[in-house]
């Protein structure tokens, strides 16, 4: 599992790794970052690359080219309006670990799909940061009428929850892989296109709301209708969220 903690500043990183009488394996490290609340998700591949950037750590799969999971959080002076979109490859990740910006052309068209934020761009877009929300490992395949519809308006309750209670609301958020979907077009590298996307929202007061919407789901979806309990999450998703 290698780590990618060098450009960042003022994000505490600490890897602690499993006492054993032999060499610790990768996934049994546990990560800690300040986008996660009570530790970063455990249960990932032990292929993951984990980057930690200023705005948000994510674990990317080399086999599906999308992240697993990306941990960020989001205050009120993180939000910001939404800003430019200019897609970037990841430095840190070689070009066969990750999906390439001319990877997308003809997705829209062809599959009904956006480039779909993980960690939100507006709801970054008050840092010196939020171009790194356009980073492709950050992005994946969504449908287009998730994206612009229940998704678009869960992110903007999160930035609703920050301003109005003046709190930071720490957000998971990841992929699913419940069923084959169709490829991207002219994508060249083996990838897996997502059936579904969750979300976990949590404040340090306890707080929680989960949530599960497939990529097919209609635009007048009302997100509050996608809630479901930690529990699903974490089976449907093969990941512990909160490991302590």
């Amino acid at each position: 599992m290698p780590i990618h903690p060098l450009r960042f500043a003022g994000a505490a990183l600490a890897i602690f790794l499993a006492a054993s009488t032999g060499a610790a394996r990768a996934e049994d490290a546990e990560l800690h970052t300040f986008h996660c609340l009570h530790g970063c998700p455990i249960g990932a591949p032990g292929i993951d690359d984990i980057i930690v950037r200023e705005i948000y750590t994510l674990a990317s799969n080399d086999l599906t080219k999308m992240a697993d999971w990306v941990a960020y959080r989001v205050t009120p002076d993180s939000i910001g309006p939404s800003g430019e979109r200019t897609w970037v490859a990841d430095p840190w990740l070689d070009p066969g670990e990750t999906l390439e910006k001319e990877d997308y052309d003809d997705a829209p068209k062809t599959l009904g799909i956006d480039r779909g934020h993980q960690a939100p761009l507006a709801g970054q877009s008050g840092t010196p940061f939020a171009a790194d929300t356009n980073i492709l490992s950050n992005i994946t395949p969504q449908g287009a009428a998730l994206n612009q519809g229940p998704w678009q308006r869960l992110e903007a309750k999160e930035n609703d929850l920050a301003r109005t209670r003046n709190i930071a609301v720490y957000v998971l958020t990841g992929p699913l892989f419940e069923r084959v979907m169709p490829p991207m077009p002219k994508a060249d590298e083996r990838h897996r296109v997502p059936s579904g996307y969750w979300k976990v929202l949590v404040t340090a007061d306890g707080r929680l709301a989960a949530f599960i919407m497939d990529t097919t789901a209609p635009r007048t979806l009302d997100h509050c209708a996608a809630r479901v309990t930690l529990d699903e999450v974490e089976l449907r998703s093969r990941l512990g969220l909160f490991p302590r």
